[in-house]
């Protein structure tokens, strides 16, 4: 039955979230043979709108003739008052029929706060929280995204994890339950051939044992015929691989209100800490001829006026020279404008700034990570003072006077020392402006520094590090709002509870469930908002369970299992044992176009660098 939204519309705040019918979505007639299947994004429409993943796999299931893949955002607040109120479930936008009427409902991953926002979306939609209480009838839950590599959290609420890049084996979950459909269709036969599927992880198959001490004792699958370790999947040829030629125009502005046009998948660095480096190896990359292919369908069918070149470190594209100066030479008369995120400043081009800024002059990014060479090495980062320096002299000298500086607070062996770094940076870009002349430079200068504490994160070398505490994180932060006390430089930083709640979930093991249920019921939601972060209410739910938050920001040893062992993302736990020990001798290791390091990706994986 279709939901009759109309009437409530008025009484919301933006109504533009939840019509549907924006340019290049996609209507389809619904039959019995037709696949239903909901791409969920549990935050609001601006956000999930900017999600370049969400566009990519809304369009290929669709290309698919007995697929009908329709959006679904988490209401605001406003929103769903009146749905409940007026007892409307939660509804696929392009037909605006209840999700409980769709085949698979799919949530994408991308923050761990957003997670009970995955329940509450679930009983919008009148479907059981648990995938124990649901019966063969109900929708397949299934999650993705870079959360889910490690999803022990969440897996008592979901039957299907995919781990890695979604296009082809969702495609072959589709296409195995049309099969098993005209079977005689049983949703437990349909798990188990899907649990062999490479990418594929269904945790209702396995059984977690633990210690009298909470750590894990053992993990196994239920049946011989099920993987012990579930691998990820990854796309080989990025040219070839499926990508949108239209993005659906939102009517109302979003995050990111542009092409996204991406350009590589991987990263060549290894920073210790970062959870994205690791997961998403190896390096592959677009050709120019397929870049630019695809620029001009996409600027045909959207009549977007700036393109952002989307990858993990933008500046590391072996060919983005080439095709920053074909979109310029192209496009700058239209006044389409180009945007460069994940700059790095060792490779800091000023030609390529130059090209940019004859459109469209936007602020700088650079994020150094932390304030000492000391720390940049344990942290592999790879950068020193000078390509900073190097990096804003180009920058101040054609013209740019915004900068933002991120950095992360708390990094294994950190020091006041290595803090007190980050107002020497700061500092330093202050003096590169004053020192550039001044016929050529900007009249001011903004200088944003901006600091995130450390979260522990799965498949990289600190995984095993503890959080520091957030009485720690709290004196940290006073001691850097004291010292960048300093004209023209502006602080900002990140939430220490919020910090906390993240690295709890991040490395957190299947009794969390209850924590995020019990959490649930207590109303949290939204929690990644800091209007609606409820922090005692977070700690009455851990009390209400019995489980103590502080277990899961500890420091852990090489020996214990960790949740997600039983997941493999092609780099080998040698491996990041061995970069945890470089990181103690403060030693750097050179990036995968240089050397390679043996992280093991190339055992199991190929392509691109390797």
């Amino acid at each position: 039955m279709k939901v009759d939204i109309q009437d409530i519309l008025y009484n919301v705040e933006k109504p533009a979230r939840y019509l549907g019918n924006e340019i290049n979505s996609i209507h389809k007639e619904i039959d019995e043979k037709t696949i239903r299947y909901a791409f969920c994004f549990p935050d609001v429409y601006e956000i999930g709108m900017s999600h370049l993943g969400m566009q990519i796999m809304y369009h290929l299931l669709n290309s698919k003739d007995n697929i009908f893949c329709e959006r679904v955002f988490a209401p605001a607040l406003d929103m769903e008052e009146q749905m409940r109120k007026n007892k409307i479930p939660l509804f696929g936008l392009e037909s605006r029929q209840a999700l409980d009427k769709f085949d698979f409902i799919g949530f994408t991953l991308q923050y761990e706060l957003s997670y009970t926002n995955i329940l509450n979306m679930l009983d919008m939609a009148n479907i059981p929280l648990y995938s124990s209480e649901r019966k063969s009838r109900d929708p397949i839950i299934m999650v993705g995204g870079p959360c889910a590599y490690n999803p022990e959290p969440i897996a008592d609420f979901v039957d299907i994890v995919i781990l890695g890049e979604g296009e082809e084996v969702t495609l072959e979950l589709m296409e195995l339950y049309e099969q098993e459909k005209k079977l005689n269709y049983s949703k437990e036969a349909f798990l188990e051939k899907a649990a062999l599927i490479r990418g594929v992880y269904v945790p209702s198959l396995y059984k977690v044992s633990y210690t009298e001490e909470g750590c894990i004792s053992e993990f196994k699958p239920l049946k011989d015929s099920i993987p012990t370790q579930i691998k990820k999947r990854i796309i080989h040829d990025l040219d070839n691989v499926y990508y949108p030629e239209a993005l659906i125009v939102p009517y109302l502005d979003v995050v990111h209100n542009r092409i996204m046009l991406e350009i590589f998948r991987g990263c060549m660095r290894g920073c210790r800490f970062c959870q994205a480096g690791m997961i998403y190896r190896p390096v592959r990359e677009k050709s120019v001829d397929k870049l630019t292919e695809l620029t001009k369908k996409l600027i045909d069918s959207t009549g977007y006026e700036e393109i952002s070149l989307a990858s993990l470190s933008t500046s590391d594209f072996t060919q983005l020279e080439e095709i920053v100066r074909h979109l310029i030479d192209t496009y700058s008369k239209d006044k389409v404008g180009i945007s460069l995120p994940s700059l790095r400043l060792d490779n800091f081009s000023l030609e390529i700034i130059k090209e940019i800024q004859k459109v469209r002059k936007t602020g700088l990014t650079f994020a150094p990570e932390a304030g000492s060479q000391r720390l940049r090495d344990v942290i592999n980062k790879g950068l020193t003072e000078e390509d900073l320096v190097n990096a804003v002299e180009k920058a101040f000298a054609s013209g740019w006077s915004n900068v933002k500086l991120y950095f992360m607070m708390g990094l294994p062996t950190e020091t006041d020392i290595d803090l007190l770094g980050i107002k020497q940076m700061a500092q330093k870009v202050l003096e590169v402006f004053k020192n550039t002349p001044k016929e050529v430079r900007a009249k001011s200068i903004n200088v944003t520094v901006s600091t995130s504490t450390f979260v522990p994160k799965p498949f990289t070398p600190f995984q095993w590090e503890p959080q520091i505490s957030q009485e720690e994180i709290s004196r940290r932060q006073a001691l850097l709002s004291d010292e960048l006390k300093i004209k023209n430089v502006k602080y900002n930083y990140h939430d220490s509870q919020t910090s906390f709640l993240e690295a709890i979930f991040a490395r957190g093991d299947r009794r969390l469930s209850k924590v995020l249920e019990a959490a649930y019921r207590l109303g949290c939601k939204f929690d990644g908002w800091g209007e609606h972060f409820n922090y005692s209410k977070w700690m009455e739910a851990f009390e209400s369970v019995n489980l103590d938050p502080d277990f899961y920001i500890r420091k852990r040893s090489y020996e214990e299992i960790l949740p997600w062992d039983h997941i493999s993302v092609g780099v080998t736990k040698k491996f990041l044992i061995k970069e945890n020990e470089r990181a103690k001798e403060e030693k750097l290791t050179e990036n995968c176009r240089k050397s390679c390091s043996a992280c093991g990706i190339n055992q199991n994986f190929t392509g691109g660098v390797c």
